[in-house]
Formats: structure tokens, sequence, C-alpha cells
């Protein structure tokens, strides 16, 4: 829900919020210029205005303003007024708009809230700022600050943090920003949905009182146990608990006033009006909850009711769906089909129950349906419901069941119920707003794939594109680009087409991105450049696949990464070091020698172990960086990059799993260590590293491998089994290992899968595609596999055009991206390994072919000496 923000300001593509900098919503302090004495700057998202000479600590007791929509301007007012004669630093941000996206329902919880930030250069001052400013901002409301201790009844906030902007490596490899302990050592500066000061921070005696009356409001008095949190927004949380008096199961919704506004500036707790009324209307339907009980505890509004035993359609959807196993027979085909029509039928007779009593659900999706151990359904949250006599517009939409501006009342309904009949066949409604014409597309081949009858879809084709049958829009033609054909005729019209869409979206004027692409790139500094999400990676790809080379845009990467913004990562994948690679590879040696420079002159061994982001990749980069220069000081750093790695590694509390973020990465370094010194301690990392990924696997019912994240499990190239097993059979190549060999093959079953929600290369068709073809001679797969053949006919499915040319979704499926990771350059770069005549690979993991061998038996090219290397790492 996080992608709903970066779709606010572009129809096709993500774009950051921070965009829109003059807009009509702009405050009158926006454009205001520093007052004399003062510097005005920009960080972020923020307005920043600073005194001259007065120099503030990189941390302490920091107060936040909070504010509504309609008093934000007068707030901001007050606060200005205060600070600038006792010049005082404060930031703020710059419109309305960007307060609504800092409150929106699924905002982050811990940062929400915050419009104006104080920074007091002390303790003493922070009571005075406290005392006089809470006075002159009293009676004025605001949304609670959940990482903050609220001072008095009034917006203002107060925690402990980072003045300045700093860094550290968190305990999950993670680049976040930091604080000094008590030692000065720098740990992460953690913003929490809770108030917590750090142990070592003593609580200034004037904070004392309010936490204490934070601490006496309790739930101890209520009739109610919450037992357990199902679900957590930033308007407030979902609940499962007991009624103390009668034993009965409960469900206690929690609304934060003035917090989780919705675009049309609705908070929670206008929302949980609009279900409490909606409830009061359907009492005594079945497939609705019971409505209980409501009331208020600390100023957040608690709607209590019936507890529905039963599970989400979309779960039972995820778990029965047959086209996620690489074969299904006619008879489960058809027993799927029998369970969708029943569940569409049961899902139409309770809407139409809703509609009876008068009432617009306004919000329905398979999130939103449970199904009862009985089969019977029941529709929940209804905070999107309207009386259906008022044709309002849509408040609320899930991706996927969005219904167009043109529909209100019943209407929103019925075109969600035609996006359900064709979702539980083709879950891929998401595409239909960036092309309607999709819908019959998918429809068609829904009826290909199983036996629906014509007419369900076909009517749900009607109303998707018309207006609840009675008015049909002209449907596009699908234009011969959208099919993307297994064959060389196919592929050379693909590429063509996929590179035009490309470039003909790139953005040379703008500084912080060159090609458009996942909301990654405005998650950090230089977030545009690096390989997964930037630059480097679309320009890597287009020349991997023989698209040609830009100078225009190379000299735009060269530019900017000679100058990167402060905070900028050093990653592989996500930053400075896959940039680097990516200018060597294009022949800008100079240019890579000088960015490397810089990237070791930071404190890189503070990182994670892991290949996006992390020493793996960094270790691998100087690994290549040594090769291509004959440096004895690059293969220095990329030794104690595998010393510091082999540290971590052993650590048993590492999270994850993957090529990406998990072990796998880190055995991928050991694993060219070996090939490059034959030092056997190299491999036997490698073989440890692998191990413990494939701990953290586990095969499903059809044989496949997958990793297993707790609540699902994961094919994928960049977090799943498919990346692990492409460094699995690299490993073969030098030792048999029966364990790696058995988990190759379930690998490829899970890679064999005939539908995968997404199409982009790290989480989604694309990365099937490449780790399938890496088997097999270039421009061969396809012909020799067709399970290749298969994946690369269905990106099809997903394929959509834009400028008239090819060009696919992005992460979530909301807006079209060209990046690597997750857009057009990785289905490129994916297709063309499958087709093209020349090998095409990511970097370190070339095709089999194309890959020295080395076994255990072979001799060293040359001695490496051990104290030298001294790695060690624990299974």
């Amino acid at each position: 829900m996080r992608y709903e923000a970066y779709c606010l300001l572009d129809p096709h593509f993500y774009e950051t919020p921070t965009r829109a900098r003059e807009q009509r919503s702009d405050f009158a302090q926006t454009r205001r210029p520093a007052p004399d004495g003062w510097q005005r700057s920009g960080f972020g998202e923020w307005v920043v205005f600073s005194p001259d000479g007065v120099e503030l600590p990189p941390q302490g007791w920091k107060i936040h303003v909070s504010a509504c929509l309609d008093n934000a301007q007068d707030i901001l007012t007050v606060v200005w007024d205060y600070c600038v004669p006792r010049r005082i630093a404060f930031k703020f941000l710059p419109s309305a708009d960007h307060l609504l996206v800092a409150n929106a329902k699924y905002a982050a919880r811990g940062s929400s809230g915050k419009f104006v930030t104080i920074y007091p250069a002390d303790e003493d001052r922070l009571a005075v700022v406290l005392d006089e400013l809470g006075a002159r901002l009293e009676g004025r409301q605001g949304p609670y600050i959940l990482s903050d201790l609220r001072w008095g009844e009034g917006p203002l906030y107060v925690r402990y943090g980072g003045f300045a902007y700093r860094t550290c490596i968190s305990p999950d490899g993670q680049t976040v920003t930091a604080i000094e302990d008590a030692s000065g050592r720098l740990v992460p500066d953690v913003r929490g949905p809770t108030f917590r000061p750090p142990d070592w921070v003593p609580l200034p005696a004037v904070l004392e009182p309010h936490l204490a009356a934070r601490a006496g409001t309790t739930v101890a008095d209520l009739p109610y146990r919450i037992e357990g949190a199902l679900h957590f927004s930033n308007g407030g949380g979902l609940y499962h608990g007991r009624d103390e008096r009668t034993g009965q199961r409960v469900v206690l919704k929690e609304a934060r006033p003035y917090a989780g506004l919705t675009m049309d500036g609705a908070d929670a707790v206008t929302r949980q009006r609009h279900e409490w009324e909606a409830l009061e209307r359907m009492r005594g339907l079945d497939c609705v909850p019971a409505l209980l009980d409501h009331f208020v505890l600390g100023g957040h509004h608690f709607l209590v009711e019936e507890y529905v035993e039963g599970r989400t359609l979309s779960s039972l959807f995820v778990e029965r769906y047959p086209l996620v196993h690489p074969q299904s027979d006619e008879a489960e085909l058809a027993d799927y089909t029998a369970w969708a029509l029943d569940m569409a039928a049961r899902i139409e007779h309770a809407v139409a129950a809703v509609h009876d009593r008068g009432m617009v659900v306004g919000d329905l999706h398979t999130d939103n349906v449970l199904v009862r151990p009985d089969g019977r359904v029941v529709l929940i949250d209804f905070e999107g419901a309207m009386d259906a006599t008022e044709h309002r517009k849509q408040r609320l939409a899930a991706v996927g069941f969005a219904a167009p501006p043109d529909r209100t009342g019943t209407a929103i309904d019925k075109y969600a119920l035609a996006c359900l009949r064709i979702s539980l066949f083709m879950p891929l409604t998401g595409l239909f707003g960036l092309d309607d014409g999709k819908a019959r597309q998918l429809a068609e081949e829904a009826a290909r794939s199983f036996p629906v009858p014509r007419a369900f879809l076909a009517e749900a084709v009607e109303v998707i594109n018309g207006d609840g049958g009675t008015r049909t829009r002209p449907q596009r033609p699908r234009p011969q680009e959208l099919r993307v054909e297994p064959d060389r005729p196919g592929w050379l019209r693909a590429r063509a087409s996929m590179t035009a869409a490309i470039l003909a979206a790139a953005t040379p004027e703008r500084d912080d991105r060159l090609f458009p692409g996942d909301i990654r790139q405005f998650g950090a500094p230089g977030g545009g450049l690096g390989i997964a999400y930037g630059a480097a990676g679309v320009l890597y790809a287009l020349d991997a696949v023989g698209a040609g080379r830009r100078t225009r845009h190379e000299e735009w990467l060269v530019r900017r990464a000679l100058d990167p913004q402060r905070g900028t990562l050093l990653g592989f994948y996500d930053g400075l070091h896959g940039t680097a690679y990516v200018l060597e590879h294009l022949g800008h040696h100079d240019a890579a020698m000088k960015l490397l420079d810089l990237c070791l002159g930071e404190r890189w061994q503070q990182l994670g172990p892991d290949l996006h982001g992390g020493l793996a990749g960094i270790g691998l980069n100087l690994q290549h960086f040594a090769a291509v220069t004959g440096e004895p000081a690059l293969r220095d750093a990329a030794f104690e990059a595998a010393r510091l790695v082999a540290d971590r590694l052993s650590t048993p509390a590492y999270p994850y799993a993957g090529l990406l973020h998990g072990s796998t990465g880190p055995a991928l370094m050991f694993l060219r260590l070996y090939e490059s010194t034959g030092e056997a301690e190299f491999l036997d990392l490698a073989g440890t590293a692998l191990r413990q990924d494939l701990d953290r696997c586990v095969v499903r019912e059809d044989g496949a491998l997958e990793v297993d994240e707790g609540w699902r499990t994961m094919p994928y190239l960049a977090d799943g089994s498919a990346g692990i097993g492409l460094v699995l059979d690299d490993f073969l190549t030098h030792r048999e290992d029966e364990r790696f060999r058995e988990a190759t093959a379930a690998i490829r079953t899970a890679a064999s899968g005939r539908f995968f929600i997404q199409p982009g290369l790290f989480a989604g068709t694309a990365g099937m595609i490449l780790c399938l073809s890496r088997r097999h001679p270039p421009g061969t797969a396809a012909r020799r596999d067709p399970v290749v053949a298969g994946h690369v006919r269905s990106l099809s499915w997903h394929a959509l055009t834009h400028g008239g040319h090819l060009i696919f979704p992005g992460e979530q499926l909301q807006r079209l991206s060209t990046d690597l990771a997750t857009g057009s350059a990785g289905v490129l770069l994916a297709v063309g390994s499958a087709l093209h005549d020349s090998p095409v690979r990511l970097p370190f993991l070339a095709p089999t072919g194309e890959r020295g061998g080395r076994t255990d038996a072979d001799p060293r090219p040359h001695e490496v000496v051990r104290e030298e290397v001294n790695l060690h790492v624990t299974a």
C-alpha cells in the first residue's frame, strides 16, 4: 500500500510526491525566502530554515507539531512567528498535499502526523519552547504521533533522535539513520509506533508528568480482553479478543482521529462512522458481521464486531489456484473452476443482499471476503460503504478492483464483481487501470486455460468496459507488439519495441532519475543511479542484448555518479559499486576507477553481508576490478570483504534467504574467489552458505522448493529459490553434493509454474526465464525448453503499450517501469537470455557455457597466503 502515494502525480509511472513543489496547496511559508540571518534549504520533502551562527548538537530532544488539513496553515504561521524571532531551527512539509500523503491510511506509522519539526538547542530551551509554543497552539487539533510523547492536549509531541543526518548499518544489514549511544557508537535511530527513548537517555523532568498521563490510559477497565493483532494501518489497529462478560470472540477495530486519511481527506474516525452506520442498516444479514458495541478510549474510537471464523478469499485463492503449478490435469482445472464459480455466485448473492438494504459495499475485493468453513461468505470492512441513493463516487478501493470515475452507487460494486470474475481465473485486474483493453484479453486467456463458461467472462468484460452493460466503450486494437513470441523474429520485434519504449520514457533533464522505475528510486539519495532501480541497470541491459549504446544517457550517468548526493548507497545493486561496474562495462574506465576510489574511501566495512547492498556484492566487484587492473590493493580489499562476510554469516540470527539478501550472495562471492585462487576453503565457505539458505526453504506438495518466509513461500530470483538455484548449479560444476543436486531439480520445478503475478526480473516471470535459460547455449533456450517458451509467451499477459511501444508494469502493477529489477529492462534482459544469439547474463552469473570450470583436484594458479585469507564460518 506504500505505492499509493507514488501514483498521485503521474498516470503512467511511479513518481515521488516531492516533485509537486509548485502547487496550489503550497503553504505561504513554502515560497517565502529566508529571513536575514537565516539559511533556507531542502532535505527530501522538507523545507528547512536554519539560523546563521546557531550550532545544534548532532542529536537531542526535538519537538514535532502535528496538524490537520484545515488548520495546517494557521499552525505553521504560529510556529514561524514563534521560531524566527527566537532563532530556533525548524523544518516543515511544504503543502497540504504532502501532509495528506504523510498522514494517509498506509503511511508509515512511526513518522505519520509530523508536520513541523523544531530543534531546541538543549533541554532548557526544550522546556521553554514547550511551555510558550504549547500555550500559543492550545486547542488546535492534529493526529497523534505514535513515536512521540504528547505534550498536554495540544498538537506538540516530543522525541529523542538525530538532528544531523548520520547513518549506520542495522542488525539486518540495512543502511538506516543513526544516533550515538552512550559509548559514542552509531546505532539505529528507531522510529517505531510507540514512544521509547534510548535506554541511555534520561527523560527530562519537564516531560515526566506527560509520560505519567500517557501511562494512565489502559485497557484494564474494558469488558474486552485483547488477545492479538490482526492488522495495522496508520488509521488504527484491528484486534481479536473476547467479551469478558460472555466469552464471545470479538473483533475490535480502532480508528485514530485525524489520521489514516484517504485521498478525499476523510480520517479513520469518519470512515469508522460510515461502517457503523452501514452495519446498523444491515443488521440480521448473515453475510456481514454483527455489530456489537462502540466505545472511545484515550481519544481512539473502537468498533466491536462479531468474530467471523473463516479465511479470506485471497488466501484460499493462493492455496487453490492451479496455474502456479507446473502441471494440472483436466480434473484439477475442473474442480478449481467449480469452486471459483461457486465463490463468485455466493459473493454476488451477498452483494445483492446489501443492495437490497439500500447500501453500497464500496470496497469489495478478495481480502474483504471471508469464507466460513461451511463455504458461506461474509463481506467485511465497510469503511467505504455508502447509501445507494446518493450515487457517490468510490471512497476506498483496492488495486485491481477500483472503479473508473464514471461509476457511482451500486455500479461501483458491479464493477468490482466483474473484476472478481476475471481475477478468480487470471488475477491481473490491476492492469485495468493502465489499459482497460486488458479485460477482454485476460478473459480470453482465462477461457483458454479453464473450462469456465465464456458468457460468465463476457458479461464481466461488458461491465468493465461499459457501464453496467448499458454502454460499451470502443475496444482499442491489440497491437502485434503486445505478443512476445519465443522465436528469433519475435525476439527482434520485441527487442526493438521495448528499447523504443525505454528510451522514449527517459528524462535526461532530471537529476534524480534517468529512467522511470520502482519507488525505491526515491527511497534514498542517488536511488536513480544503480543497477537494480536506476540508470546503470537499464544501460547495462540495453548493451547486453545488443540494443545499442546511448552516449547522452551514459554521460548523464557519469556526471551524476562522480558527484553523488550525500547519503548515496554504496552497494552493488542499490548503489555506487554497481554503477562503477557498469561504467567499466561500457568502457568508461577512468570514471569507473574514480567512482571506485570514492567508494573505498567510505566506511563500506560496516555493511551487511548481502549481494544487493552489502559486502558480497562489493567483494565481487573488487575481485572484478582487481582482475581488470591488476591492482594488489583491490585484491586485498576483496579478501577483506570476504573475511567480514564470513564473520557476519556465522551469526545465526541472520534473517534472510535468497540471492540478493540471503546467504546465496555470499556463496557466489566465495565461489568466484575459489575459481580465481584455487583455495578450497572458499569452496567450503560457499557450500556452508548455500546450506544456510536451503535450511530456510521448504518443499511444496508439488515438489517445488521455495524460500519459506513464514507466511508464504517464494520461488523468485531475488529473494526466492530461483536465485539460490543459479549458485547451486555453479557449485555443482566444482564439487558433487547430493543435497544440492536434489535441490536444483526441485528449484527448476518451482521455476516452471505457469503463472507469476508480476513480469519483472527480481520477482516475476522474467527471472524464471533467465534462470531456466542459463543452462542452454545462447539463443536456444526457448527452442529446447517448452517451459521457457511458455514463460516468454505468458509475458503477453502483462504486456502494455506506451507511445505505441511494448512496455511492462512494475512492482504492484500500478504503474509502468523501465528499470532492471521490476520493469522492461529486466524483461528485455531475460528474454534476451533465452533468444539472443550471444550470451546474456547478470553480473558474475555467466551462462553455463561461458564459465571456466575448476574442481578440487585442479592445481592452484598461484599461491594464496592462508594468513591473508583466514576465513571461517559456522554451519
